[in-house]
Order: C-alpha cells, then sequence, then structure tokens
C-alpha cells in the first residue's frame, strides 16, 4: 500500500524517528532504544517512513541504516510555505497592532 507523507508525518512516534535521522543514520536497533515501545512497534514506523519514501535504508556490512531523505522533506516544506506567508501576514499584522496601543498608552 503506497502511504501519503502527510500520514507518515501525523506520528508523533514517526516524527521523532526523522528528528533521530536528522542527525545521523541509525539502524533499526539504535533508533529503538530512544523508544518506549517494542522494537517491532518501531520497525513498522520505519516500515511507513520507507514507504513514504521519507528516509532510506543502506546495507553496511551485517546492518542495515536507516537515513533521512532531505529531498522528500522538500515537498513537505513546499506544502508547508503557504501556511507560512499567511503566519508572517498575521504577525507582522499583530505587531503593528501591538505597536500602535503602545504608543496611545503613552
Amino acid at each position: 500500500m503506497r502511504r501519503d507523507i502527510y500520514q507518515a508525518i501525523a506520528d508523533p512516534t514517526r516524527r521523532a524517528i526523522l528528528s533521530l535521522l536528522l542527525v545521523q543514520a541509525m539502524t533499526p536497533n539504535a533508533l529503538a532504544e530512544h523508544f518506549e515501545i517494542s522494537r517491532q512497534g518501531v520497525s513498522n514506523h520505519i516500515k511507513i517512513l520507507t514507504e513514504c519514501e521519507l528516509i532510506k535504508q543502506e546495507q553496511q556490512g551485517r546492518e542495515i541504516y536507516y537515513s533521512l531523505q532531505i529531498n522528500k522533506m522538500k515537498e513537505i516544506d513546499k506544502w508547508l510555505e503557504q501556511f507560512r506567508k499567511t503566519w508572517e501576514i498575521r504577525f507582522n499584522q499583530l505587531d503593528d497592532l501591538l505597536a500602535t496601543l503602545k504608543k496611545k498608552k503613552r
């Protein structure tokens, strides 16, 4: 089943895995040490992230290392950009309003 990247990042454990992989590539066992769920549970999250192409696996000897697919993360950033522009406009409007209120108080 092909999954959606937004479905993948909706889960806090998967977001935490992505954050860990942002720092360095890790084995499933190394990832599992950071969570209070079973190794199989972490493997299920890894499977979903791999299906969504947010992470990739690389065999190094007997170990499999997972790393972040930065290019796929850009897809999420592109989608968020539309919201970022709106937030910036609204924050600027709030800054203007606060400055106006501050001047009136004086």
